[in-house]
């Protein structure tokens, strides 16, 4: 909690300013203390953070130490001083990118065979029988459809289980309507009593789905916008929700294939690890890891493709801003081990929502 109160003030800051553009360096400021100095103001000032100790310096260098030795590597990603390289490893991850996913999802213990699952829905028709792999599109990015939103920033706040929800959610509403709305992430942290969410401290990504079943669906953003923190639950958005659904799905285990079908078919939700070398400071290019085997952050993937020289990966959407990555996207490199779990164990837990083409949703 320490963390959050020292961070929240700069963070917030990035939140109300936006987006800004890369922040390059010369390497003669690397030379002397007093060039170090002068990018680190330099780069406050490019991203416009308020803070500034001996101690934010000290994290400065030492992710600047990172960002310039990985890119004079010859590795398929770059890493960059974005607006969080003043923050270690473990303060961002804290802040930004633990959901607790995983720890939530054993307690409960959601995932294990013939075992009743406690974010029960309404079952989906049988799905046909698979069709031949080769039969699968080369590449699908969804952003080419219409089916995927902005970029959000989800602030000082353990939220992603709820951004890539409502991500899945707002592509599978595209699809099936034809309409592209912006759908409340506030509306779960606020009104969700359950044991499945504990709204800045993570949650699961069914429970959100199961929130919006059972309260006939979900508000849109503008009439119930996102505040990066718990406020009182507004009930006067419950009976005019603007999207509904019917179920939802776990897909199967450590399934590259499976994901891939679901993914022609609409956005996905997963999980991985995001202590990853460098992951948080993640510029551009194909991430490859290193990487652990924790599931602490959700993100959407929203298509999957290939490189000029046949390097195939995901296409995911974040929930860092704007000014992380690829303007918020990710590519994360496409290939399962041996034991059929995929970088950074992104195959462990994926989820789709279900909307039937003849469920309407309730105007608002």
């Amino acid at each position: 909690m320490e963390i959050n109160k020292l961070l929240s003030f700069s963070l917030c800051l990035v939140l109300i300013l936006g987006v800004a553009h890369s922040f390059d360096y010369n390497e003669k400021e690397l030379e002397t203390e007093e060039g170090l100095q002068g990018m680190y103001d330099r780069w406050r000032d490019h991203h416009k953070v308020a803070e500034k100790s001996p101690e934010r310096f000290n994290v400065f260098k030492s992710n600047l130490q990172l960002v310039h030795n990985h890119n004079r590597m010859n590795k398929p990603y770059k890493l960059e001083l974005n607006k969080y390289a003043s923050m270690t490893k473990h303060e961002f991850v804290s802040t930004y990118g633990d959901s607790k996913i995983g720890h939530y999802a054993a307690l409960q213990g959601i995932r294990k065979p013939n075992f009743t699952m406690p974010c029960p829905t309404p079952q989906p028709t049988p799905p046909p029988p698979p069709p031949d792999k080769c039969d699968l599109p080369k590449r699908i990015d969804w952003r080419e459809h219409n089916a995927v939103t902005s970029v959000k920033n989800q602030g000082p706040c353990g939220s992603c289980f709820a951004f890539a929800a409502i991500g899945a959610i707002e592509g599978i509403n595209a699809i099936r309507t034809g309409q592209l709305v912006d759908l409340s992430a506030q509306q779960i942290l606020d009104c969700d009593t359950t044991e499945r969410t504990k709204h800045c401290s993570g949650g699961l990504v069914c429970g959100v789905f199961k929130f919006v079943i059972e309260h006939g669906g979900i508000a849109t953003e503008a009439s119930y916008p996102y505040k990066a923190m718990k406020e009182t639950c507004d009930t006067s958005k419950f009976g005019h929700h603007a999207v509904t659904l019917d179920g939802h799905e776990y897909l199967p285990v450590n399934d590259e294939y499976a994901i891939m079908k679901a993914l022609t078919q609409q956005p996905v939700v997963f999980a991985m690890d995001p202590y990853g070398e460098g992951f948080f400071l993640y510029k551009e290019g194909i991430y490859t890891g290193p990487c652990g085997m924790g599931l602490d952050h959700a993100m959407l993937l929203v298509g999957y493709d290939e490189d000029p020289d046949g390097t195939k990966y995901w296409i995911l959407k974040n929930s860092w801003g704007e000014g992380w990555g690829e303007k918020g996207y990710g590519r994360i490199l496409r290939k399962a081990n041996p034991d059929g779990t995929g970088l950074c164990n992104m195959y462990a837990q994926t989820d789709i929502p279900h909307k039937s083409p003849d469920t309407r949703n309730v105007e608002l």
